[in-house]
């Protein structure tokens, strides 16, 4: 182990992330004068410049670019794994906060029920909601967010993830809508109505537009929105046709009868595509008691709330 040195994983962490010696250096309570010698024992060890000068700063090389969030990563998980660990946890006495990104669905449908389930048991601990407007794996790596929940759409291998349920798509129309009066629904009369779809339809709904298309169907959307509530309350006041996940029609922790009210669902007249919703964490947090806590209780109440779609 003479060879290995960590504190030069910290030393790196540090000057990929502040791309300058005397901020590094501050960073880590060290004099500018120790960090540029580290730097050096880097340079060494990497083969590479690592930072070089332009003008009067320092900027990183692409080897130093393409090593940033392995370092950072590499670097959480070591001191996790050096800090003393918590054998048991005070729930009574659990002081804080963890940010949970989540769909706008999520929060209309689920968020309220996670909330007493986390709070009634721990009083003390807070909870932030981020939207999820994107997919990627960075607020997750670096720490920003602490549990997603949703479809898992990043292709980075140390993600942990935990199915929650199985979803799908389903038609939402105002009752007594055209579609639903007199005649059974077929794809040339699915695709002959006015549709509205969301930001967020992604690939289930992509693979449905898909299916019309080998039948030389196409549907016209004239309105778009930003998340499937919307679109179930435009459904409600017009003759557009919605697209969202069959969740959105309420579970057993939400009345049905209120969120559909003056709706309509119908089954789509084509193959309709599944997908996952889960529960997704980085691994350095995996053996966190109070971590753990958080995301069983999260896995509780889903799967209380959608008890068939595992």
């Amino acid at each position: 182990m003479d060879t290995m040195d960590l504190n030069l994983l910290v030393a790196l962490d540090a000057l990929l992330a502040e791309t300058s010696v005397t901020g590094a250096a501050r960073r880590l309570g060290l004099s500018a004068s120790a960090m540029s010698r580290t730097l050096t024992r880097l340079r060494a060890a990497t083969g590479d410049p690592l930072l070089v000068r332009a003008g009067r700063g320092l900027v990183p090389t692409p080897h130093a670019i393409g090593l940033r969030d392995k370092v950072h990563a590499l670097t959480r998980e070591v001191q996790a794994v050096l800090r003393p660990s918590v054998i048991d946890l005070d729930l009574a006495a659990l002081d804080r906060t963890f940010t949970i990104r989540a769909s706008e669905a999520f929060m209309d449908l689920l968020s309220a029920p996670v909330v007493a389930a986390i709070t009634g048991a721990a009083p003390r601990l807070r909870l932030h909601f981020a939207p999820k407007l994107d997919k990627t794996a960075h607020p997750l790596r670096e720490g920003m967010i602490d549990l997603e929940i949703g479809v898992l759409g990043t292709s980075a291998p140390e993600i942990r993830s935990q199915v929650l349920f199985t979803d799908e798509l389903v038609g939402v129309v105002r009752r007594e809508h055209p579609l639903l009066v007199d005649a059974a629904v077929t794809p040339e009369r699915y695709a002959a109505c006015k549709h509205l779809a969301t930001f967020r339809d992604g690939d289930p709904a992509e693979r449905i537009d898909e299916a019309l298309e080998r039948l030389g169907l196409r549907r016209s959307i004239p309105v778009v929105v930003p998340g499937y509530p919307d679109a179930m309350r435009i459904a409600r006041q017009s003759d557009l046709v919605a697209l969202v996940p069959r969740s959105c029609l309420g579970n057993r922790l939400t009345r049905d009868d209120d969120i559909l009210q003056g709706l309509e669902s119908f089954a789509l007249p084509l193959p309709t595509p599944s997908f996952k919703i889960s529960a997704i964490w980085h691994p350095r947090v995996d053996a966190d008691p109070a971590h753990r806590w958080l995301r069983e209780t999260v896995m509780a109440v889903c799967r209380a709330a959608y008890p068939r779609r595992r």
